[in-house]
């Protein structure tokens, strides 16, 4: 009875254990997922001056505008880039973009310092990453297969969201230990599944965008 006693014990320490090595800490899972929001960050900016430009000089040729499928203004100039409206007002995504990834580069610099946070901010933080990455793959569709533009600027912003969502779906795993007892998920980040899959993700992507637009594209 000891015996089993102490298996159960040592079954429970291994599951609320976490990962080790720096591949697992917050360090380098943080790092990557600040790096990613400062780009997007970023875009959210060029976006956002491009939006105002638009607004300003109506018909006006933008920089990113290289063609009638790789075109900036084609993408601003839809109902898609300002599908959000209050009080009679329409507001650009960029400007979303803009506060949202303000939030999480402050939440990947509170993860650099080692801080575990409540779990309800952890899981919070999560939907946020999800809800974000969702905006993004909605407009992404939208431009590919309704709008039938792309806006680099919007790839871009598309990208780094996904690459700060696997960063912290990392973290709040390895770093933050959510959910709080699984097996499963520890295991898939131990032996680096998520290293294939991410690299898998993101060639799917670009082979997507290659086959539905590639000829365009490079016409």
């Amino acid at each position: 009875m000891t015996h089993n006693s102490d298996a159960v014990k040592q079954a429970d320490i291994s599951v609320d254990a976490g990962l080790t090595g720096w591949r697992h800490g917050a360090v380098w899972t943080y790092l990557v997922m600040l790096a990613a929001s400062a780009a997007a960050l970023f875009v959210s900016l060029m976006l956002s001056a491009e939006t105002l430009q638009l607004a300003r000089n109506p018909g006006v040729k933008l920089g990113c505008d290289v063609n009638a499928v790789v075109s900036c203004s084609t993408v601003a100039e839809s109902w898609q880039a300002e599908f959000i409206k209050f009080a009679g007002l329409s507001f650009p995504n960029a400007f979303f973009g803009i506060a949202a990834e303000s939030v999480f580069v402050t939440i990947a610099v509170i993860g650099l310092s080692k801080v575990v946070v409540p779990r309800w901010f952890a899981l919070c933080t999560w939907l946020g990453g999800l809800a974000a990455l969702a905006y993004a793959y909605w407009l992404f569709i939208q431009s590919m297969f309704v709008i039938r533009a792309l806006c680099p600027w919007c790839l871009g912003l598309m990208f780094a969201t996904t690459i700060q969502f696997m960063a912290l779906s990392h973290a709040t795993v390895s770093v933050q230990r959510m959910p709080a007892k699984s097996n499963g998920l520890r295991k898939y980040y131990r032996l680096n599944f998520d290293l294939m899959v991410d690299v898998v993700w993101i060639i799917a992507l670009i082979v997507l965008i290659i086959v539905v637009d590639g000829p365009a594209i490079f016409a």
